[in-house]
């Protein structure tokens, strides 16, 4: 990761207990190829520009790791270090709402609320 995309938004997920019709209703609207993505026992979604097949989004079930999200598009925000960016979370009144989490070799990430209550999540990528 370069220091130009520190702040930057580097991926959006939806979590939903109807994931299937949710992807459906993505790929009806937007336009939006969705790609099962394996997960412990069942399968989330990678949605894809119908052109590119670039990734744009999730679309996950509220299992395992995303398990208590709320049903809200969550963004992931690129942070030079993540348990400093936690830190000062909690001491300007935000609260952490997971442990922070790999995704697989790719980086680490934790959810956040904000002092107003708003979800996201803070990213640190391994690639410096």
């Amino acid at each position: 990761m370069t220091k130009s995309e520190i702040g930057k938004i580097g991926w959006i997920d939806l979590t939903v207990k109807n994931a299937d019709k949710i992807k459906d209703f993505y790929h009806a609207v937007t336009g939006w190829e969705a790609t099962g993505y394996p997960m412990d026992g069942y399968e989330d979604f990678v949605m894809k520009m119908p052109e590119t097949g670039d990734a744009v989004a999730g679309i996950c079930h509220p299992m395992g790791s995303n398990s208590g999200l709320p049903p809200v598009w969550i963004i992931y925000i690129h942070v030079e270090n993540l348990e400093k960016s936690i830190e000062t979370c909690r001491e300007m009144g935000g609260a952490t709402l997971s442990d922070i989490k790999k995704m697989g070799d790719e980086g680490r990430y934790c959810f956040i609320k904000d002092p107003a209550g708003t979800v996201s999540a803070l990213y640190q990528s391994n690639n410096k």
